[in-house]
């Protein structure tokens, strides 16, 4: 029962695999594609421009840098224009203080890891500098440094980390700063806190002596202005499972915007606070427990904020997922419906997790708690981590990369041409690409993947402009601009329609595909299905606009490649002849699509390789192989036996084998159409070898030599023919040693077969021996030789003689000579 379980798991997972496999970009463009051209920022001066911050309007670019804050103009959408640059940098004695610390140089400056929108007028920022962090206001407009309540820099401990790799997060609600990062120069002291309070709020953190949080890795924060809460993503050490050493977990957190501590107990601590498990899991398959990267997604216009999702990139520190990832989605619903339910309680003396069981005296994670007794914080205290996790949203996962890492994300509800929100997502790879999927009913649709980098990044951003329609990518070679769509590079209404981008739509008027807009919105387009003969009006349905005759001029018995070009990697090709097949014994078709053979005038003439995808065919390359007005005479083969042998004076000899013909033709592959038995091929001698030589097999019933003669040579190959010799040298040797073998029995036995001393006195004295017994016993033998199949006596094999008498019978005696043979019989 356990092994047939455990096969039935094995099977169900290899399905998981072969359909996850199948999850492949539909277009790719390289590094500086003319199809999706970047807009670059580099800077000579300027490196690790890795924090991004768009100001309200999306008009301006804030740029955290090393040793530096910098503004960009980014209101067009194909430029980035530079305006301002603030420095800020180290002293000479931060320097050599962070050096005396132990720290490489390479770190010892100034990362800027918190910028942050304060008011409409000003900027926060905080850096690592040199592992001593501190943060400054900043004037928006003119990027110049202000001054803030102190007067002075303000220490950046528990804002913003020590170490320049160390993740971190921020957000900025009201004037306040809520982040999560670690409070100590180790990096050991990790906290969730509040800072430049206003009013009646005070400054907050988490007591990191109550073991809130176990190693954590932040993530991201968001504000939910309808719950007044701020969530908290991040990954840490599940401690509640006690049975796996180390086991990591994704979480989310939450705090209340209006919590202002406690008043004896946790006093100036959050007395909201509570945690639950994101669990991306599908099924009974092992989960994908570590986040990377999480993003929201506001709800449609009108619907409640409950609609509200997070995608979030995680992946698996279990070996059978290496190198994947998963995007799950949760919605706020099930979130609010988690921290509402039940929590655990943590045992400080054993440290262990349980299932409350005692009287629930307070909801964790309710707010306006500040005011609650002690007994009721003291209660949320031991009880902040809810009892359910967290479902991905309908119970599985968004999409599965088969083959690639996603380390950023970022997501936007694109409306299409008929009316329906698509959910689209950018997903940068660690290997520097850029994909672009859309979600839909019956899986996810990548659109198409951007080579981004050259190599890949360690340290990276996403930023998505949604009013300027542009993805933003920050990394420590530079910013990069992409836009989200760029539908000019469908030159046809099927190759529009076949994108499936919900950004683009085909305009049967003017004949381009444009942007969706609400004033362009009569535009061909399916999103869900890609279907063209729907949505596009062909007249026909096999032609592309525009595919080129290609001469291509060969000489008779010269190897052809023929080059089919991409149209997709979605899209089946293969290959056609007009009024002709393609035989499998005469063309090979590689696997990338590409048709090689040999030039005869039998194979001269128009090739089409044509593309199908979602049941529409196109045709990609005509080609027009015809033989050159000067064909060159290639050196001839050596001569075999079933070859038609040419003589110095121009004479053929004729030597024939019977050639068996073929009763049904192969198939290249599915697209590859069956051969006619009827077709007529014709080609030379040469050409036969040719074949031979690259690994061609022509149906040779059918070829004929230039002169007309058939010429029925043998349909073997080398290999047979090596077969075939091998075979009869086997023999020959065999038979050698065969007749070694008797020989030298016959001496072996002549040399201890004893004689009979008085059959020997009777030979001698006459007895009853022959005449030819007599001279050989003498040592004189009869001279006999074989002339036409008859001996010299007369007598012929058959053992009659000529003159119709028997012929002469040798005795046992006349055997047994010297030599043991036959008298006179070659060895």
């Amino acid at each position: 029962m356990v092994r047939s379980a455990s096969l039935c798991a094995c099977l169900f997972l290899l399905i998981i695999l072969s359909c996850h496999s199948q999850l492949l970009p539909r277009l790719s463009f390289p590094m500086g594609s003319p199809g999706r051209s970047l807009t670059v920022f580099t800077s000579p001066d300027v490196y690790n421009t890795t924090t991004l911050l768009l100001s309200n309007d999306e008009e301006t670019l804030f740029i955290g840098a090393r040793d530096a804050i910098l503004s960009i103009d980014v209101s067009q959408i194909d430029s980035m224009t530079f305006k301002e640059k603030l420095d800020w940098s180290p002293s000479e004695k931060d320097l050599v203080d962070c050096s005396m610390k132990g720290k490489m140089q390479t770190v010892c400056h100034n990362f800027v890891r918190v910028l942050q929108v304060l008011n409409g007028t000003h900027l926060y920022a905080c850096g690592t500098f040199a592992f001593s962090p501190r943060c400054i206001y900043i004037n928006s407009v003119t990027l110049t440094l202000a001054t803030g309540p102190s007067g002075k820099p303000e220490e950046g401990r528990g804002r913003c980390p020590y170490d320049p790799y160390q993740k971190n997060t921020a957000i900025t609600v009201d004037g306040e700063l809520y982040t999560g990062t670690v409070a100590d120069y180790r990096g050991t002291r990790p906290v969730i806190s509040r800072h430049l309070s206003e009013g009646s709020h005070v400054d907050l953190k988490l007591d990191d002596t109550l073991g809130w949080l176990e190693d954590p890795t932040f993530i991201s924060s968001t504000f939910v202005h309808s719950e007044e809460k701020v969530y908290f993503f991040f990954s840490e050490i599940g401690k509640e499972y006690d049975f796996i050493d180390k086991f990591t977990v994704s979480r989310v957190a939450q705090v209340c915007t209006s919590d202002v501590g406690g008043q004896r107990t946790l006093q100036k601590r959050w007395t909201t606070f509570a945690k639950a498990q994101l669990l991306c899991q599908a099924g009974q398959e092992l989960p994908y427990n570590v986040l990377q990267d999480i993003v929201r997604v506001d709800p449609p216009e009108g619907a409640s904020d409950d609609e509200t999702l997070f995608y979030g990139i995680f992946t698996s520190q279990w070996r059978v997922n290496l190198g994947r990832s998963a995007v799950c989605a949760f919605s706020l619903k099930d979130i609010k419906r988690v921290f509402t339910g039940r929590y655990k309680v943590l045992n400080r003396d054993t440290l262990k997790w349980s299932t409350r069981v005692q009287e629930q005296m307070a909801n964790p994670g309710e707010c306006g708690l500040h005011n609650a007794s002690d007994n009721t914080l003291r209660f949320v205290k031991d009880n902040f981590l809810t009892d359910k996790s967290v479902p991905p949203v309908n119970q599985r996962l968004t999409m599965v990369s088969p083959d690639a890492s996603y380390s950023n994300i970022a997501a936007q509800r694109v409306e299409g041409a008929n009316g329906k929100l698509y959910t689209v997502l950018f997903l940068l790879t660690d290997s520097g690409f850029l994909h672009k999927a859309v979600l839909l009913d019956k899986g996810v649709h990548i659109v198409e993947e951007i080579q981004m980098f050259h190599r890949p990044q360690a340290v990276k951003n996403l930023l998505l402009s949604v009013a300027k329609a542009v993805v933003l990518v920050g990394s420590s070679e530079g910013v990069l601009s992409l836009p989200v769509a760029n539908c000019s590079h469908y030159g046809s209404c099927a190759d529009c329609v076949l994108a499936r981008d919900p950004f683009c739509g085909w305009n049967s008027l003017r004949r381009v595909c444009i942007r969706v807009t609400r004033s362009e919105k009569q535009l061909a387009q399916d999103v869900d299905e890609g279907n063209v003969s729907e949505q596009c009006i062909i007249v026909n349905p096999r032609a592309r606009p525009g595919p080129s005759s290609e001469v291509v001029s060969v000489s008779l018995n010269e190897v052809v490649h023929l080059k089919c070009p991409e149209a997709s990697h979605l899209a089946k090709r293969h290959w056609e002849r007009l009024n002709s097949q393609l035989s499998p014994k005469i063309y090979i078709q590689s696997d990338n699509s590409s048709l090689s053979f040999v030039a005869t005038p039998s194979t001269l003439g128009h090739y089409l390789c044509l593309a199908v995808e979602n049941g529409y065919s196109q045709t990609l390359v005509v080609y027009h192989v015809k033989q050159k007005s000067n064909p060159t005479i290639l050196p001839a083969p050596p001569s075999r036996p079933n070859i038609t042998p040419t003589t110095e004076t121009g004479n053929k000899t004729d030597i024939s084998t019977p050639v068996q013909s073929e009763s049904k033709p192969k198939q290249v592959n599915v697209y590859a159409t069956v051969a006619h038995k009827d077709s007529p091929a014709a080609t030379t001698w040469k050409s036969r070898n040719f074949t031979r030589w690259f690994g061609f097999e022509e149906d040779k019933s059918q070829m004929t030599e230039p002169g007309g003669n058939l010429n029925q040579a043998d349909k073997g190959t080398y290999l047979k023919e090596l077969v075939v010799v091998s075979i009869l040298l086997a023999l020959c040797v065999s038979a050698l040693l065969t007749i070694a073998f008797n020989r030298f029995r016959h001496v072996c036995t002549n040399q201890t077969v004893p004689q009979t001393p008085s059959s020997r006195r009777d030979l001698e004295k006459g007895g009853s021996a022959t005449p030819q017994e007599r001279e050989s016993l003498k040592g004189h033998s009869p001279r006999l030789e074989k002339r036409n199949g008859q001996a010299s006596n007369g007598v012929s094999h058959n053992g009659q003689s000529h003159n119709g008498k028997s012929a002469v019978n040798l005795s046992n005696s006349m055997l047994n000579v010297s030599n043991g043979h036959l008298p006179n019989t070659p060895i």
